[in-house]
């Protein structure tokens, strides 16, 4: 109870402190449907603010996901009069855990490995630039190292590492109040690995829709449901989520975030974003930054992560000898 009042706190501070440093209205108090206002949008030209951008990002642990650094970006391919080909490519290094909060429920996660986030995708506007639709797709990769549990269960000398692999689809759609995302991560390769000689871990499968409002063009908050699966169905069930985002500047943004499943309880995580480039003239930039549907055309495509559960080895399974299954040759 205490801590849900604190975060609530928290958020409400995070949103007023927006609020007041921003100088832009509220969206529905800004957007009235003018001439001028479908007159300034359609004059803008995509090739003037469609342009590479590369910076550097970070979060701090999640529901499944490690802390990170590193560095991205986003390339338009292919620049028409209403819609953008492009690539976006990230490359993180993971982190260990914080001492006693294992980010996959049991076993604390060591560094540092180097993860990778690749995505093709395409998006376009409608008519009136009032919307702005894509789709994107790629694959992620996660190296993990392993160290010792947060249950008291010695695994000394048993520590392993692991590789997990996800694919990825992407659908979304931005208005000047509104945006929606709807995604798949579906593991591939090896899904399950033993980490020591008391747990394994699985990458899962995740499924979501998050809803997101603009409370200024600049400020977004979302709310989210998710479907996971997988880790031998130790993890299988559905979340909720909330995210609150505000651009303190074009390019820079940052993101307070809060889950709640059965697997991995609540947890609260928190983003930075840093990107550079962009368009070449401030006015360009000012346009596109004052412009939802616009600033979404060169936006880093999200769900990024690959997510690890672990959970204890069955001691049934040993398929070797008890010397062997205490050093953690344990088959699932």
């Amino acid at each position: 109870m205490h801590q849900s009042l604190r975060l609530s706190l928290s958020l409400s501070g995070v949103a007023a402190l927006a609020l007041a440093g921003t100088p832009f209205q509220p969206v529905a108090a800004q957007q009235d449907g003018s001439a001028e206002d479908l007159g300034d949008v359609m004059s803008i030209s995509l090739k003037d603010v469609v342009k590479p951008t590369l910076g550097f990002q970070g979060a701090l642990q999640g529901a499944g996901t490690p802390n990170q650094a590193g560095i991205g970006g986003f390339l338009p391919l292919s620049v028409g009069d209403n819609s953008v080909f492009f690539a976006d490519v990230l490359l993180n290094a993971n982190f260990a855990d914080r001492a006693g909060d294992s980010s996959i429920i049991n076993t604390d996660v060591a560094g540092t490995t180097i993860s990778t986030s690749t995505r093709l995708g395409y998006r376009w506007l409608n008519g009136d630039r009032s919307w702005m639709y894509g789709l994107n797709a790629g694959y992620d990769s996660r190296p993990m190292n392993t160290g010792g549990t947060d249950t008291g269960i010695n695994v000394s000398g048993t520590e392993k590492s692991a590789f997990f692999q996800q694919v990825a689809v992407n659908a979304e759609a931005v208005s000047n109040d509104w945006n929606f995302n709807a995604y798949a991560l579906v593991p591939v390769g090896e899904k399950d690995a033993q980490l020591n000689s008391a747990y394994q871990g699985g990458s899962l499968n995740t499924y979501g829709l998050d809803v997101g409002y603009f409370i200024t063009p600049v400020v977004n908050a979302s709310v989210g449901y998710y479907y996971q699966n997988g880790d031998l169905r130790t993890a299988d069930g559905s979340g909720v989520l909330g995210r609150l985002a505000y651009e303190m500047t074009s390019g820079v943004t940052a993101g307070v975030n809060i889950s709640y499943d059965e697997a991995f309880d609540t947890r609260v995580s928190a983003d930075l974003k840093v990107r550079f480039g962009g368009p070449s003239t401030a006015t360009a930039k000012k346009k596109k930054w004052e412009n939802p549907t616009i600033n979404a055309l060169t936006a880093s495509p999200k769900n990024r992560d690959v997510r690890v559960h672990d959970r204890k080895s069955n001691p049934f399974t040993c398929t070797v000898t008890p010397s062997a299954c205490a050093l953690g040759d344990i088959s699932p």
